[in-house]
């Protein structure tokens, strides 16, 4: 086999770097020689998460496209750079004889160095994350040489695979291990909150406002709160004065635990939580952000629903509002281990979040060519 040089390309969010560490493990079970490089952007979130998985990764200095013109400016000058920064890694790779194998994981940064990546005449393969493709992927497809999605998409003949998950995130102990772990008590029932790496500050009010309703729905649970960065600075305090047990953190490192600890989740509906929520077969109220204009965090969430093992709450922006909207689903969850079992039961029944895998395979076939 032909030792494989295999570039990841995307960032700005974990949503976009968490499967590609997931697919690069995978590889690298069969492939121990294989050198993985991410081609990031140059936000924070993108090193912090990078430098603790102690993965390699080259910033590109790749911006988003805006209406504003401005943005566009911002856009247009960073094109050129990202380009020759893409086509340096992949020549060094190369140089050392690699069969280099370039994995665009969309967004933004993808963009310029697939561009890198067809300028040095390389067979770029395409995962396609979200049901509603971006435009970065919508352009990145007309040059890709293979193409998977881990979401299904109307129209489009991609090869489907399921959610792409990595093994951190994937619970291997009982629950009672998971919430000790966590500092949690081993038998009461638990909450995960997580509204992805950056959190969601419309979920973080409304679950305060869950805390404190009167009909007390969270009574007898616990919390996991994972609530990003800029959140109220008292979370923890109004979880302590409505007398929930909470562990409240603006990151979670080991979410394999968070989700192992969890019967029941409320989530955005971005690609890695519906995954994880689909790999850990757990019970999910999915609250998507509802800015998107394609609104593809809902028709992410849409598999995991109509298969009974979720359901869907809208965010009206207004933690009051949103709650009356949607409190008769979220007590009848929290009261009804029943109607939880149901949709733990028809999670399973979805089968494996093998995805990473079979796109590690994939890439372990170009190594035999």
């Amino acid at each position: 086999m032909v030792p494989l040089g295999v570039v990841f390309m995307g960032g700005g969010s974990g949503g976009h770097l968490y499967p590609a560490l997931a697919i690069a493990e995978r590889v690298r079970d069969e492939a121990p020689d294989a050198r993985f490089v991410h081609l990031c952007s140059e936000r924070d979130i993108d090193a912090q998460i990078l430098e603790a998985e102690r993965a390699e990764f080259v910033p590109v200095p790749a911006r988003p496209p805006g209406r504003s013109p401005g943005a566009m400016v911002r856009f247009m000058r960073s094109w050129g750079p990202s380009v020759r920064t893409a086509r340096d890694v992949f020549r060094e790779l190369g140089a050392e004889g690699r069969r280099v194998v370039p994995v665009a994981m969309g967004g933004f940064v993808a963009a310029p160095c697939v561009r890198g990546a067809s300028a040095e005449r390389l067979d770029v393969l395409m995962t396609n994350l979200d049901a509603v493709p971006g435009l970065a992927n919508r352009w990145i497809a007309k040059r890709a040489h293979t193409i998977v999605t881990a979401a299904p998409v109307a129209g489009r003949d991609w090869q489907r695979v399921p959610p792409i998950v990595r093994r951190a995130a994937i619970p291997s102990d009982p629950p009672a291990a998971c919430r000790e772990r966590l500092g949690l008590d081993a038998n009461t029932p638990t909450l995960l909150v997580t509204g992805g790496s950056q959190g969601a500050r419309s979920l973080n009010t409304l679950l305060l406002a869950l805390a404190q309703h009167e009909s007390a729905p969270l009574g007898g649970w616990q919390v996991i709160h994972q609530t990003g960065e800029d959140a109220n600075p008292d979370i923890a305090g109004i979880y302590e004065r409505a007398g929930i047990r909470a562990r409240v953190s603006e990151y979670l490192d080991d979410m394999a635990s968070a989700w192992g600890a969890a019967d029941l989740a409320l989530a955005r509906a971005g690609a890695g939580s519906v995954g994880e929520a689909w790999a850990s077969a757990t019970p999910c109220v999915f609250v998507p952000y509802p800015h998107h204009k394609d609104q593809h965090q809902r028709k992410n969430a849409f598999p995991l629903v109509e298969a009974g093992g979720a359901e869907l709450i809208d965010d009206l922006m207004d933690p009051a509002r949103t709650l009356d909207e949607g409190l008769e689903t979220l007590a009848d969850l929290l009261t009804s281990e029943a109607s939880r079992e149901r949709m733990r039961t028809a999670l399973v029944s979805l089968g494996p979040a093998d995805g990473a895998q079979r796109i590690a395979r994939l890439i372990l076939d170009r190594a035999k060519t």
